[in-house]
């Protein structure tokens, strides 16, 4: 079976959109292709500092701070980082910091790459576990509001808040040409 190209995807223009909206001001991520469009557009705004993490809980540690200092953050990350968070976010949880994430997921429909299957099925779980409130995305015409309604639920209730966004949404990875 042939897979057809799709349109080049606006979910990651449309997140850019409420990140200026709910004044995300930092952004902490680890190189990700499936975030690489909102990257991009929040390394153009100079109102924004964006920050390259090498692993995943220093972002966790990083937007504590900025919100201590008065910021709002949020931070990308791809399902396969979220286990590097697991001690990090208990601190958000006893310290009541907000914290948004995105999560790009892998290890769920069409994945390729063995690795990413353990992660990738048990992401939600995890982070519930750890006491974040989760909601998933599979549909492109969701993300916006998914990412506007959990930014409104992690700031104005300080909760640790993660928007998985599903592997449909990303696209589809076929790395075998």
């Amino acid at each position: 079976m042939k897979v057809l190209k799709k349109a080049k995807p606006t979910w990651p223009l449309e997140i850019y959109n409420v990140f200026e909206t709910v004044n995300i001001q930092q952004v902490a991520f680890v190189p990700d292709a499936g975030h690489t469009t909102l990257i991009k557009a929040c390394q153009a705004n100079p109102k924004m500092q964006t920050i390259s993490l090498t692993t995943e809980e220093e972002g966790v540690a990083m937007l504590a701070g900025a919100w201590l200092g008065g910021m709002r953050g949020a931070l990308l990350m791809q399902s396969s980082g979220v286990g590097n968070c697991i001690n990090m976010l208990g601190t958000i949880r006893e310290c009541r910091f907000p914290l948004l994430c995105l999560v790009t997921m892998r290890g769920t429909w069409g994945e390729f790459n063995p690795w990413q299957l353990p992660m990738g099925q048990s992401t939600a779980r995890v982070l519930e576990d750890v006491g974040v409130v989760v909601e998933a995305v599979n549909e492109p015409s969701n993300v916006a509001e998914t990412v506007f309604a959990c930014a409104q639920m992690a700031f104005q209730t300080n909760r640790a808040v993660a928007v998985l966004i599903g592997q449909r949404v990303v696209g589809f990875k076929d790395w075998s040409k």
